[in-house]
């Protein structure tokens, strides 16, 4: 297993040159070992699915061969989900208060939709930023906003039959970004995400109340102290708190989507990043600047690292990681002293999961390519709403080999947004099945898409994409906004 990767960093999403591995050998060995691959890969296809997509792939607009089933309608509001090796679903939903905060289903006669649905979890539910949900050596782990559970999976049983397991309190108060995303290393190393609940570590003192311009930054900030980052616990030991893990990693403002990933033995994830430019320094940023900026920062995450929030963000635009206006920015002073991201993602699209594939239905292009939930934005007016999609990411040795497609569209209902409020569905999860599938689910509704591709998947060529190219082209959730054309008002 290749280990300690992602050693460079991308300062854009442009494409990245890279070493081919087969670079210095000859025409005809490189011919052989393309044969030889090509053989592999045919040779471990995966059966066909024997499913049909819905007939309006359940309103999604996808790239050519693939097609989506509705496999689960109205189930609540939900965030993450899983599936087990059996096909069935586990979801975790949005439940403030009681009990009950989880959902598994299970499709009994084998037609792709789900049958069964049954709500579980003997746990007190505490707001709603509750998110994870995910299967592991033979375990359900999920959390609420303040624990982390775990309860064993038996065979055959759907629901998990003992007590649900506390793996970790918060001991922290509620607050704003609470979610608790986890990621196991396969070593019993399990990461949760212990977010900073401020946009940027504001000090409100230093202007007069009801103000925003000017605000500068506590420093030191004292939330870096036990949140903003990333930490370590282990996997099965019961009952730690905060002070039983280490601190993993810093300077992360908000992450929902993280994940490990097995082939590069790395830790990933999505930081949300910060708002409020024009309105904390508008000597400095216009309304499009604060639309368009700053980047949502792909990470692969290294022990140790700090990501340089609340001093800095990363402006994608630029390529670099700018000082932040409460801490002497100006929109042109570079921070070169923290880590840089693999990639920035536009800005406001609220990043909610992370998945690396690693089935075999989906054409060969997206082996080990990112794909990645985007919620939506809340607030780039005076500019139209953006994000609520599913976007693609190729990658190759670790790092992104191309730009981010739009993979999935169609969640919207319509082509522009002025408020969150008005999309239809808001993209939340993703999880792969046992036969390559992909699923997603949604937090406004409780909808879950399966998506099929249904086609010779060594046949796939650019042409297939150019449905999702048009797609870029003309919706104003998925382009940079002109600065005066798409203005609101």
């Amino acid at each position: 297993m290749r280990k300690g990767k992602c050693l460079f960093f991308l300062k854009t999403p442009l494409f990245l040159k890279v070493h081919h591995p087969t670079a210095g050998l000859s025409f005809f060995w490189q011919t052989a070992l393309a044969l030889l691959s090509m053989s592999a890969i045919l040779s471990c296809a995966e059966p066909t699915t024997g499913l049909s997509p819905d007939p309006d792939n359940g309103g999604l607009v996808l790239p050519g061969g693939f097609g989506a089933l509705v496999v689960a309608d109205s189930i609540g509001k939900s965030r993450h989900l899983a599936v087990n090796e059996n096909g069935d679903i586990y979801v975790k939903l949005t439940v403030i208060q009681g009990d009950r905060g989880n959902m598994a289903m299970r499709d009994e006669d084998n037609d792709g939709k789900m049958d069964v649905f049954k709500r579980f979890g003997d746990y007190p539910n505490d707001g709603s930023f509750a998110t994870e949900m995910r299967i592991h050596n033979g375990y359900l782990y999920y959390s609420s906003e303040l624990v982390v559970y775990r309860q064993k999976l038996t065979p055959g049983e759907l629901i998990p039959n003992d007590i649900p397991e506390v793996i970790l309190k918060d001991h922290h108060p509620m607050r704003w970004h609470n979610a608790k995303s986890l990621a196991f290393d396969g070593r019993g190393g399990m990461y949760v995400t212990f977010s900073a609940p401020t946009n940027a570590c504001e000090d409100w003192s230093s202007v007069p109340e009801g103000s925003t311009s000017g605000v500068v930054g506590e420093e030191p900030c004292s939330q870096l102290e036990s949140l903003g980052g990333i930490w370590k616990f282990d996997e099965a030991t019961p009952a730690q708190t905060q002070a039983d893990g280490q601190r993993f990693a810093t300077g992360v403002r908000s992450v929902v989507a993280m994940t490990w990933n097995h082939s590069e033995d790395n830790l990933y994830a999505i930081n949300h990043g910060r708002d409020y430019l024009h309105s904390h320094a508008p000597e400095y940023f216009s309304e499009w600047h604060n639309a368009v900026l700053p980047a949502e920062e792909f990470m692969c995450i290294k022990e140790g690292e700090d990501y340089g929030w609340p001093y800095t963000y990363y402006d994608h635009i630029q390529g670099k990681r700018m000082w932040a206006p409460e801490y002497g920015g100006d929109g042109k002073k570079e921070a070169s002293e923290f880590a840089l991201p693999i990639m920035g993602l536009p800005a406001h699209w609220a990043p909610n999961d992370l998945l690396f594939y690693q089935g075999n239905q989906f054409p060969p292009r997206y082996k080990q390519g990112a794909f990645v939930a985007f919620h939506g934005s809340t607030n780039r007016t005076p500019y139209p709403q953006a994000g609520y999609v599913v976007g693609f990411i190729p990658f190759r040795d670790g790092l992104p080999s191309g730009d981010m497609e739009i993979f999935a569209d169609g969640f919207t209902g319509k082509d522009k947004l002025q408020k969150m409020s008005e999309a239809q569905f808001r993209p939340m999860g993703l999880a792969e099945g046992p036969d390559g599938s992909l699923y997603i689910s949604e937090s406004r509704q409780g909808r879950i898409w399966r998506i099929l591709y249904m086609e010779d998947p060594m046949a796939f060529d650019a042409s297939r994409l150019q449905k999702m190219k048009e797609v870029t082209a003309r919706k104003s959730y998925v382009r940079t906004p002109d600065r005066d054309q798409d203005r609101l008002r």
